[in-house]
């Protein structure tokens, strides 16, 4: 399962709204190769699920993860900054190893 904090869930919301998908669009959360570290999160909207998908819902947003990723991102948090420090969606994950400096990519 993957968690989503509030202020995550107001920013999915926002651009959601702002790039006109309509509420059938879900959060799809896949991991894929690349980065410093070797791996990097990819988060997008999609409102296609596979057989080979796991649907979750947090806060009032679902989110898709298909089974090659789940591995990866099981109880990972999804957070969004806007602070000093960096700005964006951050996800603090649980089986990450390693994670690079600026936090677009890990190894498990």
């Amino acid at each position: 399962m993957i968690k989503i904090n509030k202020k995550a869930v107001e920013k999915l919301k926002e651009i959601r709204n702002s790039e006109n998908y309509s509420s059938d669009y879900n959060v799809r959360v896949k991991v894929k190769g690349g980065g410093c570290s070797g791996l990097m999160y990819d988060l997008n909207f999609d409102n296609k699920i596979s057989d080979d998908d796991n649907f979750f819902e947090d806060n009032n947003i679902k989110i898709i993860v298909d089974k090659k990723s789940l591995f990866y991102v099981l109880g990972t948090e999804l957070d969004f900054s806007d602070g000093l420090n960096g700005k964006g969606f951050q996800f603090k994950n649980p089986n990450a190893t390693r994670t690079c400096g600026c936090g677009e990519s890990f190894a498990v």
